[in-house]
Order: C-alpha cells, then sequence, then structure tokens
C-alpha cells in the first residue's frame, strides 16, 4: 500500500490541517497521510471508541456511474456484470457493501455503491482507485457514463458521539439509519453522507467539495468531543471490528467465500436466484457456495499479550513444520487490552475455539480461533 520510492506523493486536500495539528504523516497509497497526531494512535483509538473521531479519507477514489439512459436501474443491471451483488435492489438513498471479481473469483477490490436516484455514487480503495475506474470503462462505456469526482474530498466522522457532532451541523443526520447514503447540506455546504464507515462504531461518511474540506473540519474539530484521527487507529479500530483490508486479508487470491464475506453475496445473484451468476469467476463462486471453499478467513485470539503481526506463519501444533495458513492482520486491540488478529486457516481447522499455532520470532505461540468482530459493532439499524 505504500508509494513507490520515486514516485511524487500526493496531497489530501486537508494536508495543511493535518500539518497544523502535529501529524506524524507517511506514505499510503500514493498519499503523505497522517498515521497519528500528538495524542498517539492507543488514545485516538480509545476517544473514537468513546466519543467521536475524524478520519481523512480523501484518498479513497469517487466515482458516479449513469447510465446513457437516464434510468438508474440500468446502471444498476451494467455494474452486476462486474460484482456479484444485488445492485439492482439497492433502493433510492441506500448503499451496499460490494466486491470487483476477476475470473478466478478472486477479488480486485472492495467497494461502496449507494443508489443516489438518478446515478450509482461508489468509493474505491486508494491503491485501487486508477485500475478500478480502467476496468469501469473498459466494460460498461458502451452503457454508461462514468465520471471521476477527483475534486470531491471524504471524511469519516465515527464513534458514539458522530451523530450529536455531525447533526449540529445538519439536523437531518439523526433520521438516518445505518446504510443510508444521499446528498445532504452539512454547514451550508452540499455533501454527500452515508451512515456507515470502518471502524465498527456508528458513524458517517461525508463527500465535499475539495475547496470546502477544510472548512467543513474546522467546523467539526470545534466540537470538544471530536478529534482528528491517523491510520494507526484507524487500521485497529478496523481490525477490532472484523473488517477486512483490501490488499492484506482479501486481495486477488481470495474469493468471497474464502474470505468470509458470503453475507455480502445477496441470494438473487446466486445459484437460484432470479440474476443468479453473470459476474466474473462466477462458476468458482457458486461452487464454493454449494460446496464449501478449502480455506477460510477467521479472527484469531493470541494468548498472553505479544501481538502476532501479519505475515506470520500459522502451524497445527507446537512442533509441525508443515505451514497450514498465514496471519494477515494482527497487532494490539486497545478496546480489549489484548492481542489480536485475522488470517486464513484450512476449513477444516477454522471452527471457534480452535487452537493454532503462530512463528514469532522463531517460537510458536498458541492462539485461538475466535469469532467477529472482537468488539460488539454500534451501528445505527
Amino acid at each position: 500500500m505504500l508509494a513507490h520510492e520515486n514516485s511524487p506523493l500526493k496531497q489530501t486536500p486537508l494536508h495543511a490541517l493535518h500539518l497544523a495539528r502535529g501529524a506524524k504523516m507517511v506514505p499510503f497509497a500514493g498519499y503523505d497521510m497522517p498515521v497519528q497526531y500528538t495524542a498517539g494512535v492507543l488514545k485516538e483509538h480509545l476517544h473514537t471508541r468513546k466519543d467521536a473521531g475524524l478520519f481523512d479519507v480523501s484518498h479513497m477514489g469517487q466515482l458516479v456511474l449513469k447510465a446513457k439512459s437516464g434510468k438508474v436501474g440500468d446502471a444498476a443491471l451494467a455494474l452486476e456484470k462486474l460484482v456479484p451483488q444485488d445492485i439492482v435492489g439497492i433502493a433510492p438513498g441506500r448503499q451496499r457493501y460490494a466486491q470487483f471479481t476477476n475470473d478466478d473469483g478472486g477479488l480486485l477490490d472492495d467497494l461502496m455503491v449507494a443508489n443516489f436516484g438518478d446515478h450509482l455514487f461508489l468509493v474505491v480503495n486508494a491503491a485501487c482507485k486508477a485500475e478500478d475506474e480502467a476496468h469501469l470503462r473498459t466494460h460498461l462505456c458502451d452503457t454508461c457514463e462514468i465520471v471521476s469526482l477527483a475534486d470531491r474530498a471524504l471524511i469519516a466522522l465515527q464513534g458514539p458521539k458522530a451523530e450529536s457532532a455531525l447533526a449540529k451541523l445538519c439536523a437531518d443526520v439523526s433520521s438516518m439509519k445505518f446504510m443510508d447514503a444521499g446528498p445532504r447540506r452539512v454547514a451550508d455546504i452540499d455533501c454527500f453522507v452515508s451512515r456507515s464507515g470502518y471502524t465498527g462504531e456508528d458513524g458517517f461518511e461525508i463527500s465535499v467539495p475539495a475547496d470546502k474540506a477544510e472548512a467543513l473540519v474546522a467546523a467539526l474539530l470545534d466540537n470538544p468531543d471530536v478529534l482528528p484521527i491517523g491510520l494507526g487507529a484507524r487500521d485497529s479500530l478496523r481490525l477490532e471490528a472484523g473488517l477486512c483490508l483490501y490488499g492484506h486479508d482479501i486481495d486477488t487470491t481470495t474469493t468471497p467465500v474464502e474470505g468470509a464475506l458470503e453475507w455480502s453475496v445477496q441470494k438473487v445473484r446466486r445459484s437460484g436466484g432470479a440474476r443468479a451468476g453473470g459476474f466474473p469467476g462466477a462458476d468458482k463462486i457458486l461452487s464454493q457456495f454449494a460446496q464449501g471453499a478449502s480455506r477460510r478467513r477467521v479472527g484469531l485470539r493470541p494468548d498472553g499479550r505479544a501481538p502476532v503481526r501479519e505475515g506470520a506463519l500459522l502451524f497445527a501444533d507446537a512442533a509441525s513444520s508443515e505451514q497450514i495458513g498465514k496471519v494477515t492482520s494482527g497487532g494490539f486491540g486497545p478496546s480489549l487490552n489484548a492481542p489480536v488478529a485475522m488470517g486464513y486457516l484450512p476449513t477444516a481447522l477454522s471452527a471457534v475455539g480452535t487452537t493454532v499455532f503462530a512463528e514469532v520470532r522463531g517460537q510458536r505461540l498458541p492462539l485461538k480461533v475466535a469469532a467477529t468482530p472482537f468488539v460488539p459493532n454500534t451501528y445505527k439499524r
């Protein structure tokens, strides 16, 4: 996810604000991004769980998909050629999690898709956004217009006090439920707001014109309940929530079934459904729904206090030389005051409570397969 060494780093519209707030900046997905502020990762993480944290996610890609017919249903049907989700069934003012798949059933990226009434609004991952846009243009340009919204910033406001903080600037948000999405006027600025995020907490993502982003963020940070939060705490929050990070927990070699993302593929797109298949890799993915996959993403709770990091090899016992899996995300969970991890194991060893071993600095450390999320989510249903 880091930028190539020789590539100049891009800056988000909030770059100057990060520096003014004392952020430590690091390269991430080609951007100069804040990894933490003066409070530090631990305090930022716990503040988000207790109050409200504000994240700059302007490095993400924002796209409009509009059918040339003018009918949003035609745009939805077109997008269903590239993803295994029910896009036609997304009601106006709602959004859904989806994945672009390849011909082998692997995941090119994961994304959010919202129905804005006459078009679809897509948010894709920063490291994949150029490829995602090219993918859409290659396959859908005959029937759809694809517009990159490069002139917009994106911020996330997450935590139990996110609603009260945002409601001071936009009263409408209090009536929104989890995964509601659409245009809203926030602090007299025309924005797109969704009640969603990637921390496991209630919260919002707000797309705002780039030239208005700093004013909006400053207004939110005027609230003492809201602190700016860097990528470090964003990662520990999403890990505690059991949420995948693209390029780590899921990638072009993992299918939705292997990634434990079956819940994201609606019945209408599965075998026997009204619009079953028709997406890249459908044969493999649908066969895994019927017969199971040989491996599966699982939550892992290491014994003791030592974190087990990404890349650690997994074994069935303390002495075996045969690797059975690998950790894909791992670190310390501040909310639990304990280490947590995710990784892939053979399906036969994926049941909650199963003990496996990770190799860390030449030693075998025991871990137990655990249910995710590690911390209960607090979405407003």
